[in-house]
């Protein structure tokens, strides 16, 4: 643990393993894995004694896809611990790989105004350029700052700040990779200044979701020629809920929409777009497979969330015990708070 003077903000940093944390053993050549706790990120980091009073808590220490929802409900809990005994902000690092999703489960997660950053790196520390250090310096100072206060959790990268509502990983490799499509950054990191241009409202509450087993939702993605063969066994396979990733503005074929009619006397059915930005039509084309043509079959529209964010959503719904009538209210109630800008 690192502290500064008193009255400093307390910033805790959470370390959940991913590029930023990964590095040799010392003994072989092989690629790095995540190694490095998050005391030693942030000794890396002499620059956060003149911003905050950092705490560190060692999480996990996992390649990001091994992460799962049922961590960040704890993580979640983690969080609403700190705050309650007095940290003024938290910053999260992991792996980018699904930093996407788990940023946003954490947001609708947590309920507290204090801000929420997560973080992590595309370079990884053995590497020229690096990217980590920077970016952890840029979230401690974005989580210290109360111009954050109140916009939910966010995902601060080559010192942009993104809602994670809207933030997307867009790039295999560049330090660029974060990009909102939809809206573009709430601001920015400059020099030792954070500078907010935009501000959103916080979601939709959800029900409290205790630690354990959450229910699995399906991820389908329809392409050229597809057929229902996917759809049918998702039922008889034990999920709980299916997003189908469709064409365009919430589009499937024609041959797909029997099967997913019978899927949705079952579970709760949301149809997403591939196209990665833009928002779901909602009254333009009959055909059948068409959005109009899904909506009056019982399928939820997932809005402007893409499939990913659309399928961590519903699986937080199931997990928070709504009655299943109440499913498709709870999700829209969500969907309807995403583009709730405050003034």
């Amino acid at each position: 643990m690192l502290t500064t003077q008193i009255g400093k903000p307390r910033i805790t940093v959470l370390s959940l393993g991913g590029t930023i944390a990964s590095t040799h053993d010392g003994a072989t050549s092989e690629g790095v894995t995540p190694r490095l706790g998050a005391n030693d990120l942030v000794a890396a980091a002499p620059q956060l004694r003149d911003i905050a009073e950092v705490a560190t808590v060692q999480f996990r220490n996992v390649p990001s896809g091994d992460l799962t929802l049922a961590d960040m409900v704890a993580l979640s809990h983690t969080i609403e611990q700190l705050f309650d005994a007095s940290a003024d902000g938290v910053v999260i690092t992991q792996g980018t790989d699904t930093m996407e999703e788990a940023s946003f489960a954490i947001d609708l997660l947590v309920r507290n105004d204090r801000p929420v950053v997560f973080t992590g790196a595309m370079r990884n520390p053995t590497t020229v350029g690096a990217d980590g250090l920077a970016n952890l310096v840029a979230a401690v100072r974005v989580a210290a700052s109360s111009d954050t206060v109140g916009l939910g959790t966010l995902v601060v990268f080559n010192d942009e700040i993104h809602a994670a509502r809207f933030v997307r990983k867009t790039h295999t490799s560049s330090t660029a990779t974060f990009q909102s499509p939809n809206c573009g950054p709430l601001g920015w990191v400059v020099e030792d200044r954070v500078r907010v241009v935009a501000r959103v409202s916080t979601l939709a509450p959800l029900r409290v979701v205790r630690e354990g087993e959450i229910p699995a939702v399906a991820l389908l993605t329809m392409s050229l020629g597809d057929d229902a063969r996917l759809v049918g066994p998702v039922r008889e396979s034990g999920y709980s809920g299916a997003v189908i990733e469709g064409f365009g503005g919430g589009h499937v074929p024609a041959v797909v929409v029997p099967a997913v009619e019978r899927l949705t006397s079952s579970m709760p059915v949301v149809f997403a777009s591939r196209t990665g930005s833009g928002e779901l039509l909602s009254n333009t084309y009959g055909f059948a497979g068409s959005e109009r043509d899904l909506l009056s079959r019982g399928v939820l529209s997932a809005g402007s969330l893409d499939a990913r964010k659309a399928r961590v959503l519903l699986s937080l719904i199931l997990a928070s015990e709504v009655e299943l009538g109440h499913v498709s209210e709870t999700f829209q109630r969500v969907i309807d708070s995403i583009w709730s800008f405050a003034p």
